[in-house]
């Protein structure tokens, strides 16, 4: 393991060359790696697994797009692909990577299957977080591991062809065998993670929730709509505001933070943009805080948990998330971006 430094903190880091993909496939020689659920994570997480050898079988409804999706890939009914249930009786790791409505609802066809020995595997900590509210409770006698990638199964699938990978946090949260410590990170590496950094599922869900509320994609929504608005209120065209508020970020700066970090861009931008910027980051961390503040209480305590889990329960849910990312999508600030998108260089070859 190595130890790295993190502005002034030590951690301990798990890097593929010295955890390398040949010891993760002495791992996992005699498992069977269940997939649960061919939706988000499923379609990555699977393939960069058999891609890499590892012995992985599919668990999805039948007549579903997940399903056609799942032969699509390759793996084929009766063989490398079956229900949900048939998958988890005959995996010895059984990757729940189902959405945390969907594991609540499949849970109790699921748990008879978790018989002593084998391993349950999540990449989200959510459902064993809150298990008073999901009753997600997992036998004793089986290993309970976590390998949350820091990004969509799109990203991790993507960056695994190019031969890179998605950076990834493992915890054990139950260890009945022994084993389970090094069959999280031998599927860390399996699933084509960068490196491996330890939490436990409590911080884990935490952290996700915290982030994908704030800076992932709450917060981020909310800035861009209070910009662009007030360069429209004060005359700015739509393609002025659009472009100054996110078309430069994502496609400039953003690309350089992640590159070189943020000191690295606001050195290399001019004077006035980094005095300005200087001066006004404090004014915007102090009015973010206490927001942030409530944001992390509102997860600790369970009520962003109990939200999602009601929303998500209601029978017209899809229809209500389909007329909230059409109100997101026809606003002018989303359109303007469509328009921007088509007039990028690479679009009009």
């Amino acid at each position: 393991m190595a130890k790295l430094n993190f502005g002034g903190v030590e951690e301990t880091v798990i890097t593929r060359e010295e955890f390398p993909l040949p010891k993760a496939q002495e791992i996992l020689k005699d498992e069977i790696v269940a997939v649960i659920g061919y939706g988000v994570q499923g379609p990555g997480q699977a393939l960069n697994q058999r891609d890499n050898g590892i012995n992985v079988i599919v668990g999805q409804r039948p007549n579903s797009q997940s399903w056609d999706k799942a032969v699509a890939d390759g793996f084929i009914p009766g063989q490398t692909l079956f229900p949900p249930e048939e998958a988890a009786q005959r995996g010895t790791i059984v990757c729940y990577l189902l959405s945390d409505a969907a594991q609540i609802a499949l849970w109790p066809s699921i748990k008879p299957h978790l018989t002593p020995g084998k391993a349950l595997y999540f990449s989200h900590g959510f459902g064993i977080t809150y298990s008073d509210q999901t009753g997600i409770v997992p036998p004793k006698d089986i290993d309970v591991i976590l390998v949350a990638p820091k990004g969509s199964g799109t990203s991790l699938r993507r960056l695994f062809l190019e031969g890179r990978g998605l950076n990834s946090s493992f915890a054990v949260y139950q260890d009945a065998t022994g084993r389970a410590r090094d069959r999280a990170i031998a599927l860390g590496i399996a699933i084509g993670s960068g490196y491996l950094f330890e939490t436990d599922f409590r911080k884990e869900v935490f952290s996700d929730l915290t982030g994908e509320r704030g800076t992932l994609m709450g917060a981020i929504q909310g800035i861009f709509e209070a910009q662009y608005t007030v360069l429209r209120k004060h005359g700015h065209s739509p393609s002025e505001a659009f472009n100054e508020t996110v078309e430069e970020l994502t496609q400039s700066l953003m690309p350089l933070v992640a590159e070189n970090g943020m000191d690295w861009m606001y050195a290399n931008c001019s004077t006035t943009a980094q005095r300005g910027a200087l001066d006004w980051k404090n004014k915007f961390r102090d009015a973010v805080m206490p927001v942030m503040e409530e944001l992390y209480d509102s997860v600790a305590s369970g009520k962003e948990a109990a939200r999602a889990i009601a929303a998500n329960s209601q029978p017209d849910y899809r229809e209500k998330l389909e007329a909230e990312l059409a109100e997101l999508r026809n606003s002018e600030l989303w359109q303007a971006g469509k328009t921007v998108r088509s007039l990028r260089p690479e679009r009009s070859k």
